[in-house]
């Protein structure tokens, strides 16, 4: 597999992770077919969204692939009154990345980032690697201080 920024990032950075490597089915990019077809705990595999409030701009959110983000939570906790999702046509020329490969690690720019509190029980998560096939297994703490992300309940129960 072709090393990706975020790979490169974590590389230059000295934080291990490891590569789980998938079949991509264009038909399915969700993360619960991801997660079923590596046999990964969906729990601690984390799905990045990317989303613009009305006060910040783009936020970036890393939550479980089997949850849902509450918006009106995420607002709250970011400052905004009202939070959307970036559309995917957006994506790639804000990010650098596309829909199915979008990691918290190596965007454009730096973006607040806010990861869902579950990750706190694990010792390690996963994230996209940058590009659809690949998810990186990489150290909760190392992670989060990397990205410099913050913790927060961000979706519904």
């Amino acid at each position: 597999m072709t090393k990706t920024n975020a790979m490169r990032m974590l590389d230059a950075a000295k934080i291990p992770y490891r590569t789980l490597e998938y079949e991509v089915d264009e038909n399915d990019l969700s993360g619960m077919h991801i997660a079923e077809t590596l046999g990964f705990p969906p729990e601690r595999m984390f799905k990045t969204l990317v989303a613009k409030g009305d006060k910040t701009g783009a936020l970036v959110f890393c939550i479980p692939v089997a949850a849902e983000i509450d918006l009106r939570r995420a607002a709250a906790i970011t400052g905004n009154k009202k939070i959307e999702m970036i559309h995917v046509k957006d994506l790639l020329a804000l990010t650098g990345y596309i829909r199915g490969g979008v990691s918290p690690i190596g965007m454009k720019k730096k973006f607040p980032t806010y990861v869902d509190e579950s990750a706190l029980r694990y010792d390690e998560i996963t994230v996209s690697s940058g590009t659809r096939g690949a998810q990186l297994l990489v150290g909760r703490e190392a992670l989060l201080r990397f990205i410099g992300a913050k913790t927060a309940d961000l979706v519904f129960h």
